[in-house]
Formats: C-alpha cells, structure tokens, sequence
C-alpha cells in the first residue's frame, strides 16, 4: 500500500501504487499500477510470473474512481475501446494522484 518511485529524476520516473493486501484478491500478491509519462499499466504477480495489462498515455479516455469507506476503486478506459484496466483496494489518496498524473502526462503530450 503506497507510492514508489524509480530513478534518479522523479519528475521523469515511474510512480506505483500499490493496492492494500487487506483486499479482496490482493492478499499474496498485491495488484500494482505504475503510471509513467508513456502508459498505464496494472500489473498482478501470481505465483510463477505475472499479468501485465498497459494503455498508452494518449489512448486514455477517462480515469473513474469509485470509493468506498477506505478503499478505492479504479477504472482506466481506452480509447481503443479495449478492455479498461480496473484494480481495487487502492488508498483514495493514490487513486487521486493515479488521476491526476494521468490527467497531468495527457496535457503535456497535446
């Protein structure tokens, strides 16, 4: 549950957030997004590898959060019309700032 950042230059760099292991289906191998000035990716360990899904920074639609008493809910659409990435269990305080680096990277791209 939090924020990691990569690299030397933060302003350049991945941001992840990671979903609480109190959720449901998060316990083991909790489900991480990483927002990066290129794309959107949720990425689920399992046991022997991992499922990564990404969206382009500028096939993003629209970013939907829905929140609860403590955890958050997030939905990343396409443009493409492809399957949208979700992911539950995030600190509404990260799903805030997932929207807002989306929001951010598609301003600076146009």
């Amino acid at each position: 549950m939090g924020i990691s950042s990569a690299g030397p230059n933060p302003a350049a760099s991945d941001e992840t957030f990671t979903a609480s292991r109190w959720t449901r289906g998060n316990f083991w191998f909790p489900t991480r997004i990483v927002v990066s000035p290129l794309r959107v990716s949720r990425v689920k360990r399992r046991l022997f590898g991992s499922n990564e899904e990404s969206i382009a920074i500028s096939q993003v639609a629209s970013v939907k959060i829905s929140t609860g008493v403590v955890w958050s809910d997030i939905l990343i659409e396409s443009t493409g019309g492809n399957d949208p990435i979700t992911s539950h269990g995030h600190r509404k305080a990260d799903a805030l700032r997932i929207r807002d680096l989306v929001e951010s990277f598609q301003a600076v791209r146009h």
